[in-house]
């Protein structure tokens, strides 16, 4: 007769055995500092202040539990060689984590692709260098820049996340582009909304991070 009150308080227990573990795990991440370094898709173009990415996903990691510290270093208009020359003191010497998004202003602007390909190489050589986990988040040519060019600068980013073993998110706003209600009105730069997306897709990636740094 109390065969089904027991199966209960097993299942709770079991429940209970998994939760504890990834809860501690999360909170292992206190006092380790994420820094997200890219350009407007970053810096929060356009909306109100705590509604960017960085700002988006420092609230989500923190439903989840997760303590830790997440920086914006995002710069409107900036671009792979000027994300280089301020890499040092946007990033620091004490980041865990780097998100590096750059790249879409160098298509936007037409920059060579070897010029975009060196500047992230090198950006990712130094954070290495410094020991510290890098997500890639990749971007994609507009159509308008040629399919030459396009294939040329959409390989950047597998290419260099396989030469440095390191994790890749292959288009950073993915599920968001092209999509008018997902996006402010210049139809570039997401709305809240699409912030949301965005991290929501992005959260799975940076777990995989998060459970080496923190593990």
């Amino acid at each position: 007769m109390k065969i089904k009150p027991l199966l209960h308080y097993s299942l709770f227990i079991l429940g209970l055995a998994f939760a504890l573990p990834t809860a501690q795990a999360n909170a292992a991440c206190e006092n380790k500092r994420m820094v997200v370094l890219g350009d407007s898709l970053v810096a929060g173009y356009g909306l109100a202040p705590g509604q960017g990415f960085p700002e988006q996903l420092g609230l989500k990691l923190a439903e989840e539990g997760y303590k830790l510290e997440v920086v914006n270093a995002g710069v409107s208009g900036d671009t792979t060689s000027g994300g280089l020359s301020r890499l040092d003191w946007s990033v620091g010497d004490n980041a865990d984590v780097v998100v590096l998004e750059l790249g879409a202003n160098d298509a936007l602007r037409g920059i060579p692709v070897e010029v975009t390909r060196q500047n992230l190489d090198e950006m990712i050589s130094t954070l290495k260098a410094k020991e510290t986990k890098i997500i890639l988040a990749g971007m994609l040519a507009p159509p308008n820049m040629g399919r030459q060019y396009g294939d040329a600068f959409n390989s950047i980013y597998p290419d260099l996340a396989e030469k440095h073993e390191i994790q890749l998110y292959p288009f950073f706003l993915d599920g968001v582009a092209a999509e008018p209600t997902l996006n402010l009105e210049d139809g570039i730069h997401p709305n809240p909304a699409g912030i949301g997306l965005m991290v929501e897709r992005f959260l799975p990636v940076l777990e995989e991070v998060l459970a080496e740094v923190c593990g």
